[in-house]
C-alpha cells in the first residue's frame, strides 16, 4: 500500500507541487492583506498625527486578527428584495478574480530544486502572461457591478454604475500604457519582460537602474508608467478615484447592503488588486527582481542581511522596554527570528544568492503599496465629471502618444 502511494505521488508530483504552491500563495496573500490594512491605518494615522491601532497586541499588530474574528462572528443580514443568487455571487466573484490574477505573477528568477523537480516562485508562467492578467482583472468589475445591481438599493446601484464607468474610461488607457514596454521587450511573458530589461540598452553604461524600462532606451517609459499607475489606481477604485464607494455621497456605494464576511471579501479583493498592480509596476517598468545596482557592486548582495539584522535587533530592544507583558514576550521572540534570518543569509551564500530576486521584487512592491496608502491619506477625491474628463481627455491621449513615440524610437534605432 505504501509503495502504491509513493508511486502515485511520483506520477502526479507536478500537480501536488502546484497545489502546495497555491495553498502557500493563498496563505501569504491573505496574511499580507490583513497586515496591509494595519499598515494603512497606521500610516494614515501618523499622517494625521494620530496613534492608529495600538491596543490589540503590541503596536496593534493583532488588530487584523480581531477584525477577522469580528467579520466572521458578527450578524450577516440579507436585505429584503435582493436578488439572492447574484447578491451572494458578487463578493465571491470579486475575490476569486483578484486572487486568480496573483497566480500569473512570477516572484523570482531561480527555481528551487527538490527531488528532481524545478519549483519556480509562481503558480504558472504563461507566454501571454500580461494578456491573461489584463483579461482577469478586467472581469473584476463584474463583482462590483453585480453587487450594486442586486442589492435593491439606489446608492449601491450608483456605486456599481460608477465602477463600470471607471472601468470603461480607464481600461483602454491602462492597456495602451504598457504597449511601449511590449514593443521594447517583444514578448508578452512577464518573465521575458524582466529578462529583456536585464539585457536592454541603458541611458548610461552603468547598468542596474538605468536598464529598467522606466529609464532604458530607445525611449524611456516614464510617460507610460505615469499613465499606467494612474489608470491602475482608478481601476482598483482607490483614492483619489474611489467614486464607487464615496461614503459622503453614496453611504458606502456598491457594498452598502453587505455586512460580515461578505463585506470583508470585497476589501480582500481590493487589497489583493493593490498587490497585483504593485507587482505589475515593478515588473513592467522597474526591472522586477533586478537589482538597482550594477552587477560589479557585489557588496549590495548583503543588503537583505544589513536590513534584517538591525531591524531584528531594534525589535528585540523595543520589546524589552514595551509597557505590557505580552509585548515583552512577543516582540523579542519576533526580533530573534528576524535577526536569525538575516544571519542565515550571511552564513549561507547559496541562500543569500537565491533571495536576491525575491528581495528586490518585494522591496519595490512595498514601495508602491506605500504610495497607494500615501495618496489615500493626502489627496482629495475627484469629482465624477473630473474623473471621466481626466481619463478620456488626458490619460488616453498621453498613453497613445507614448506608443507612437516608442515605436518611432525603435524604428530610428533599427535604422
Amino acid at each position: 500500500m505504501i509503495d502504491f502511494l509513493i508511486q502515485q505521488v511520483a506520477q502526479h508530483a507536478e500537480i501536488l507541487i502546484t497545489l502546495v504552491k497555491i495553498a502557500i500563495l493563498l496563505f501569504v496573500v491573505l496574511t499580507v492583506n490583513a497586515y496591509l490594512t494595519w499598515f494603512e491605518r497606521k500610516l494614515i494615522a501618523h499622517i494625521q498625527s494620530r496613534w492608529g491601532p495600538h491596543r490589540v497586541g503590541p503596536h496593534g499588530l493583532l488588530q487584523p486578527l480581531a477584525d477577522g474574528a469580528k467579520f466572521l462572528l458578527k450578524e450577516d443580514p440579507t436585505p429584503a428584495g435582493v436578488d439572492k443568487f447574484v447578491y451572494y455571487l458578487a463578493p465571491l466573484l470579486a475575490l476569486a478574480l483578484a486572487l486568480t490574477s496573483i497566480a500569473v505573477i512570477p516572484f523570482g528568477p531561480d527555481p528551487l530544486h527538490f527531488k528532481g523537480h524545478d519549483i519556480y516562485l509562481g503558480i504558472v508562467d504563461l507566454n501571454i502572461g500580461i494578456l491573461a492578467l489584463f483579461a482577469i482583472t478586467a472581469l473584476g468589475v463584474y463583482g462590483l457591478a453585480l453587487a450594486g445591481w442586486s442589492s435593491n438599493n439606489k446608492y449601491s446601484l450608483f456605486g456599481g454604475l460608477r465602477s463600470s464607468a471607471q472601468m470603461i474610461s480607464y481600461e483602454l488607457a491602462l492597456t495602451m500604457s504598457v504597449v511601449g514596454v511590449l514593443l521594447m521587450a517583444g514578448k508578452f511573458s512577464l518573465r521575458d519582460i524582466i529578462d529583456a530589461q536585464a539585457n536592454s540598452h541603458g541611458l548610461f553604461n552603468w547598468g542596474g537602474i538605468f536598464h529598467w524600462n522606466i529609464f532604458a532606451g530607445p525611449f524611456p517609459q516614464i510617460l507610460g508608467f505615469l499613465c499606467f499607475f494612474i489608470a491602475a489606481i482608478a481601476e482598483t477604485n482607490r483614492a483619489p478615484f474611489d467614486l464607487p464607494e464615496a461614503e459622503q455621497e453614496l453611504v458606502g456605494g456598491f457594498h452598502t447592503e453587505y455586512a460580515s464576511f461578505k463585506f470583508a471579501m470585497f476589501f480582500i479583493a481590493e487589497y489583493t488588486s493593490m498587490i497585483t498592480v504593485s507587482c505589475l509596476c515593478s515588473i513592467l517598468f522597474f526591472g522586477g527582481w533586478l537589482s538597482p545596482f550594477p552587477a560589479s557592486w557585489t557588496f549590495t548582495t548583503y543588503l537583505p542581511s544589513l536590513l534584517l539584522i538591525p531591524f531584528g535587533l531594534w525589535v528585540i530592544w523595543d520589546g524589552m522596554r514595551y509597557e505590557t507583558i505580552f509585548g515583552k514576550l512577543i516582540l523579542p521572540a519576533v526580533g530573534v527570528v528576524v535577526t536569525a534570518l538575516g544571519a542565515a543569509f550571511l552564513l549561507f551564500p547559496n541562500v543569500n544568492a537565491f533571495v536576491q530576486g525575491p528581495f528586490w521584487l518585494l522591496s519595490k512592491i512595498c514601495v508602491f503599496l506605500f504610495v497607494y496608502v500615501w495618496m489615500r491619506g493626502t489627496l482629495p477625491r475627484f469629482r465624477y465629471d473630473q474623473l471621466m474628463s481626466f481619463g478620456w481627455k488626458l490619460l488616453l491621449p498621453a498613453s497613445l502618444a507614448n506608443v507612437v513615440l516608442t515605436a518611432a524610437a525603435l524604428l530610428w534605432r533599427g535604422n
